[in-house]
């Protein structure tokens, strides 16, 4: 990890420090599957935004919120189980690349894939992508997001690109304080015409354009999601949200000022081809015109936690469920044990594994959730389950008399199908 501006590495910067295996990937992970009962340790990844204020609640410590110095922006993602880099103006080269930690050892969770295969993600999987083809967040921040959609697999084939639909879930755990904006607008007003849209990107660089005036608003709740396809305008909240998405980072900003920041037009037109960068017409058509004005927007997007399984010791919920144009892309969970309490959880695939609350075991595994996070630091909170030992049942154990141990899962495409619908009662 890079020091900070006035030379100082914050916190233990143990992941810098560990070297990077190179030889016999696939052998390296094959016995860091087996010392880990069927996981992978992964550290904290961090991302920041220069065009966001950090929220303040992902337990990283105050001091190391800007690593990469004030110009490249404060952290305010952490990426879970990511194998896609993080698309920011001078990015460090492994921006947004999960590591994968064993025997002292490092190895990005992209590279630990390609050479793991079918092992790691199952046959279905890997045969229909040959990746992770999902990864999750936390993102957090003080005030809103701007107004922005993410292009649909088709907007941006030529450029190389995949489209990223998203679902958000706000967790209890990172929200006991709200922070400025708990609302986030989508879509449009029924009544809108694309002329008015056309309007608001015309005035783009005469101060703000207005484009939030065209959009309904949504209070923001704990504990529920929403499902958001591609091509829906969106400008999200300031509730800390986990975000499982399609492994991608293309976006458009509709919006030209935040908070009294200027948005560069650049950050529009960035997934866009460049003969189109100042046609207004063809920005406009990029969004999914009946999708934006749907009257019935919340009962086809919004989503409550639905049970799927409940003991004595346990009750696991699905918070990110639905279909986006036919295709289950990703489904979530949140287990909750029982203090003093275990489980074994027979699990539809390979997953991304985040505790955000207590102490305990997964497959003889330490899980914690950390109080406090310095950058650099190695956590126990976060690993990646192989598709054998998901498949086979993952144990769990709280080793609290006190508290609840809850933990956050998400899965790849198809991968739950006894998972409900969006809309459903």
């Amino acid at each position: 990890m890079p020091a900070t501006p006035e030379g100082r590495t914050p916190g233990s910067d143990r992941l810098a420090q560990l070297p990077v295996h190179t030889a016999d990937v696939a052998g390296f992970i094959g016995e860091a599957l087996a010392a880990g009962s069927g996981l992978l340790h992964l550290a904290p990844c961090w991302v920041p935004r220069s065009f966001l204020r950090p929220g303040r609640r992902l337990r990283l410590h105050p001091d190391d919120l800007y690593p990469f110095g004030v110009a490249r922006g404060g952290i305010d993602e952490r990426w879970l189980s990511s194998t896609v880099t993080a698309d920011n103006d001078g990015r460090q080269p492994d921006e947004g690349l999960s590591y994968v930690i064993a025997a002292g050892q490092r190895v990005t969770l992209q590279e630990a894939i390609a050479a793991g295969g079918a092992d790691l993600l199952g046959a279905g999987l890997w045969q229909a992508y040959g990746r992770w083809p999902v990864f999750a967040k936390l993102f957090d921040n003080a005030g809103p997001i701007p107004h922005h959609m993410h292009q649909s697999d088709a907007q941006v084939a030529a450029l190389g690109r995949v489209g990223k639909p998203e679902a958000y879930y706000f967790p209890p755990q990172y929200n006991a304080q709200p922070n400025d904006f708990p609302y986030t607008f989508f879509g449009l007003n029924p009544s809108t015409r694309p002329s008015d849209v056309r309007d608001c990107l015309a005035r783009w660089h005469e101060g703000d354009n207005g484009i939030l005036g065209l959009s309904p608003a949504y209070r923001l709740e704990v504990g529920t999601g929403w499902l958001v396809d591609p091509r829906i305008l969106h400008a999200p909240g300031s509730l800390c949200t986990f975000e499982p998405q399609w492994a991608s980072d293309v976006f458009a900003m509709f919006q030209s000022v935040l908070d009294g920041q200027p948005i560069p037009w650049s950050l529009l037109v960035k997934d866009m081809p460049p003969e189109h960068h100042d046609d207004l017409d063809f920005i406009v058509a990029a969004l999914d015109w009946e999708k934006n004005v749907d009257p019935t927007f919340v009962a086809r997007h919004f989503l409550r936690p639905r049970i799927a399984s409940a003991s004595p010791d346990h009750v696991d919920r699905w918070v990110v469920y639905g279909r986006i144009d036919g295709q289950q892309c990703f489904t979530a969970r949140e287990l909750t044990i029982a203090p003093g309490g275990q489980a074994t959880v027979v699990e539809p695939g390979c997953h991304g594994l985040l505790c955000t609350q207590g102490a305990g075991r997964v497959n003889g595994q330490p899980l914690a959730a950390p109080t406090m996070i310095r950058f650099g630091q190695l956590t126990r909170d976060e690993y990646f389950v192989g598709a054998p030992a998901a498949t086979a049942g993952v144990h769990y154990e709280n080793h609290s008399d006190v508290e609840p141990l809850v933990v956050l899962r998400y899965y790849g495409p198809e991968a739950d199908p006894g998972a409900p619908e969006a809309g459903e009662a």
